[in-house]
């Protein structure tokens, strides 16, 4: 009795170590979100599960209860720099994206605690933020829960949510511009002022274009021979005024342009060009 004892377990032991390990896709895939935005970036992390015929918002996703935002873990968001999501003052870090789904619009929850297992130990005590958003009928259902960074600019995005045939989003705004300008004059301050690309940011989001004017000259002294500062250069004498130096410098930049055969510039310079001869007529 013993042998055969024996025996059996020496089979099963046999059979667990051959045995082939066998990898299922998962019913609701893991997806990361990696976006730059303004000076930082926004990372989610979260899974995706599908609607595989289902009842969806009402039927398997509740009304007016909390919501994971996906599946399996709870649905993680990172801002790499301090935001405003719908107005409301967001610091850096990682927070649990929750959600509570209703007929007409959605409360967008951003919780503190991030260790849970789903909306399972869930506590209002840890929300850090709650707003409510409209939510809006897609004309053409989403079978698989996507998260999305959508309409981004320098300074602002929309998170979008859409599954089904419901989709929400929030905006979020954060303050680039003043970031940049810090940056900018603690990088004048250096032994290698960064000339070029201070004239161009200045010129480019509308700050003072006299200053960026003399930061584009001092940046052409060291490359002479860099022809999109000179189209960049050209275009901040056609903002001031000058539409003969303006003419003279974009036929320059665009010269140097053809013998590297770069099409975008060619095109950039032949508008300020253009521009020059007619506000000199």
């Amino acid at each position: 009795m013993i042998r055969t004892f024996s025996l059996f377990v020496l089979v099963v032991f046999a059979i667990s170590v051959n045995a082939q390990t066998v990898n299922f896709p998962r019913a609701s895939p893991t997806c990361k979100v990696d976006q730059e935005f303004g000076t930082s970036k926004i990372m989610i992390e979260y899974s995706r599960p599908g609607v595989k015929g289902r009842d969806i918002f009402g039927g398997l996703v509740p009304y007016d209860s909390v919501w994971r935002t996906g599946a399996n873990s709870a649905t993680k968001i990172y801002f790499g720099d301090e935001v405003q999501i719908e107005g409301n003052k967001v610091p850096a870090g990682k927070y649990a994206l929750y959600t509570i789904p209703g007929k007409q619009s959605w409360t967008i929850v951003l919780s503190t605690d991030t260790a849970l297992w789903g909306s399972f130990g869930y506590s209002s005590k840890s929300d850090f933020l709650r707003v409510k958003v409209k939510s809006t009928t897609l004309s053409s259902p989403v079978e698989t829960f996507m998260i999305n960074v959508a309409n981004i600019k320098n300074d602002a995005c929309d998170v979008e949510l859409a599954w089904d045939k419901t989709k929400v989003s929030f905006h979020v705004t954060t303050n680039t511009d003043a970031r940049v300008m810090a940056q900018i004059d603690e990088a004048m301050k250096g032994d290698k002022p960064p000339y070029w690309q201070a004239a161009y940011y200045y010129f480019e989001n509308g700050h003072d274009v006299n200053k960026a004017y003399e930061w584009v000259n001092k940046a052409i002294v060291a490359r002479p021979d860099a022809y999109y500062m000179l189209t960049e250069k050209a275009k901040m004498e056609l903002a001031m005024g000058k539409y003969k130096e303006a003419l003279e410098t974009a036929t320059a930049a665009r010269d140097m342009a053809i013998k590297s055969d770069d099409t975008g510039h060619i095109f950039t310079n032949n508008q300020t060009i253009a521009t020059a001869k007619a506000k000199m007529k």
